[in-house]
């Protein structure tokens, strides 16, 4: 048992679209343990290819199989393992909420309940999203299918009742402000400058409308360059300190609660794209 686990770890594989464009896509293949229990501020949409795609999510075991679609939100803690011996083969996109909310304009994010949906407006709305890799995705081609996976995420998961009127100017301005300042230390005292609204109001319409609080808004966008440079050759330490992270362990911390891996093993399992 345990020379067939070790085996199933070393030939475990992602491939990461590196066709430009708004939207991450990956394929992968998993034998048995996937990812630890982790969170990142984007919808995770995916299509099991092969197998079984099991996965804890809101106090719940769930199975992913081919035909039904993956719909993970925004900041949920999740994990990934085989449901089989077989092991699972997927290939999910990470959209940003805020290319949702270009459609939305500031409605609170949607929720597909249990993580997973056997719904044919969301099975079509994902389509261009899972495709094959080596199929590019032409800039009008991604917004249109943007712009169709918001509107059936709102179909399938309903619009929530009883929320108070968001800011959704206030909290863009927000977001702005940060992606154009990552190398500062940020504050909420900053973000009500920068915004105009009221800090603990924008901490609250931010996280509806992103999925996300803004520090972890902040960290998830420093980890985004942490892995660029990663994969620029950049060594650990360099890449913690250039993302604005006190030191290589800071980073790594930060970086398995969010990716469900350590910054080596997930650079390790990477293969080229195809």
């Amino acid at each position: 048992m345990e020379r067939k686990t070790a085996h199933a770890a070393t030939s475990d594989w992602v491939i990461r679209s590196t066709q430009p464009g708004s939207v991450e896509r990956i394929e992968a293949w998993f034998g048995s343990h996937g990812y630890d229990p982790h969170r990142h501020d984007t919808y995770s949409i995916g299509r099991t290819l092969a197998g079984v795609q099991s996965f804890h999510y809101k106090g719940a075991l769930c199975h992913g199989v081919p035909g039904n679609t993956l719909v993970l939100h925004p900041d949920e803690v999740h994990d990934g393992m085989a449901g089989t011996d077989a092991g699972f083969r997927y290939r999910m996109a990470y959209i940003d909420p805020a290319l949702i909310q270009n459609v939305l304009s500031g409605e609170p994010l949607p929720f597909i309940a249990g993580g997973l949906s056997s719904d044919p407006r969301l099975y079509r709305a994902s389509e261009a999203f899972v495709q094959a890799l080596d199929h590019p995705l032409e800039t009008l081609e991604e917004q249109d299918a943007v712009y169709d996976l918001a509107m059936a995420l709102r179909a399938v998961g309903g619009k929530p009742r009883g929320r108070k009127r968001l800011d959704y100017r206030s909290a863009e301005r927000a977001r702005a402000f940060i992606m154009e300042h990552l190398h500062l230390g940020i504050t909420l005292e900053m973000l009500e400058q920068a915004s105009g609204r009221e800090q603990w109001s924008l901490s609250r319409d931010f996280r509806a409308l992103y999925g996300t609080s803004p520090y972890r808004f902040v960290t998830l966008r420093r980890l985004d360059t942490v892995r660029r440079l990663m994969l620029d050759g950049f060594t650990l330490v360099d890449a913690a300190l250039a993302a604005g992270f006190h030191d290589q362990s800071h980073m790594t911390r930060h970086f398995t609660r969010s990716y469900g891996v350590s910054p080596l093993r997930w650079l390790e399992r990477l293969r080229p794209a195809r």
